[in-house]
């Protein structure tokens, strides 16, 4: 593989074997071979424990492989530090639920980023906060700490703060977990948009990876899908790639619920 294709990639592993969050010393996916180029909607998908967050703190330089490598924007994550603050802050990440900070409000959580990051005036700090909560909806909710917000705003806000230094890549952890259909509709259709280039943050096409166990609601000709299952990482391609594949882990992920009477 040449350096050439490692620093136009947005993300780029090899033979990468991917550990636990809890236990390092533990490998839940081995010989990761994946190359992410910019603009491009991915979507991988597994059950639950298969590795789908593992994946994704590695993919964000967050974690670094117990073999092999990863590059992030060009850059080796083994190697990430101070002197690569640049790359790193290239990137935008959203945990299951949100993880909010429970202590601070939602204008609080979502103004982090901003103050450790950037040399901003309070006031411009507070101009931009403003700004991002009207998109995504949250300036009724800006005083009100998570514990006393539903779930669908949790994710809006952890989403927010993930977007307020518009990164050019978004890495989602199952982000439609728990959000009823109208927050699921609207958060699809935002993703969209950021795949195809949102206004507010530029116009220019936002690389994305969103992990999933609920495939029907990624359905998408111009995505690309892999699947995670038994340690392994497939990269399948396209929805009708995805089809024709007839992996097993698939099928059962599109597996429709059983109907039960009560």
């Amino acid at each position: 593989m040449s350096e050439t294709t490692f620093t136009t990639a947005v993300i780029e592993m090899r033979d990468a074997s991917i550990t636990a969050l809890h236990d390092t010393s533990t490998v839940v996916v081995a010989g990761v071979n994946w190359t992410v180029q910019p603009g491009e909607f991915w979507v991988v998908a597994g059950q639950q424990r298969s590795g789908k967050t593992g994946l994704l703190l590695h993919a964000a330089g967050l974690m670094t492989p117990a073999q092999g490598s990863c590059r992030v924007f060009g850059c080796e994550t083994a190697n990430f530090g101070e002197a690569q603050i640049a790359e790193r802050l290239r990137v935008g990440f959203v945990f299951a639920y949100g993880k909010l900070f429970n202590q601070l409000n939602v204008a609080e959580n979502v103004a982090l980023p901003l103050r450790y990051q950037n040399n901003l005036t309070a006031d411009e700090s507070a101009r931009a906060v403003e700004l991002i909560l009207e998109l995504f909806e949250l300036t009724p909710y800006a005083g009100i700490t998570p514990a006393n917000l539903a779930a669908n705003w949790r994710q809006r806000a952890a989403l927010a703060r993930a977007l307020v230094l518009k990164p050019e890549l978004l890495l989602l952890d199952n982000p439609l977990s728990g959000l009823g259909a109208r927050h699921r509709q609207w958060l699809l259709k935002f993703l969209e948009q950021l795949s195809a280039g949102h206004e507010f943050f530029g116009g220019r096409p936002m690389t994305l990876v969103a992990t999933t166990d609920d495939l029907h609601a990624w359905r998408h000709p111009k995505r690309k899908f892999a699947v995670l299952d038994a340690q392994v990482f497939s990269v399948l391609g396209t929805w009708d790639e995805l089809e024709a594949a007839r992996h097993p882990a698939v099928t059962e992920l599109l597996a429709e619920p059983l109907e039960t009477t009560i």
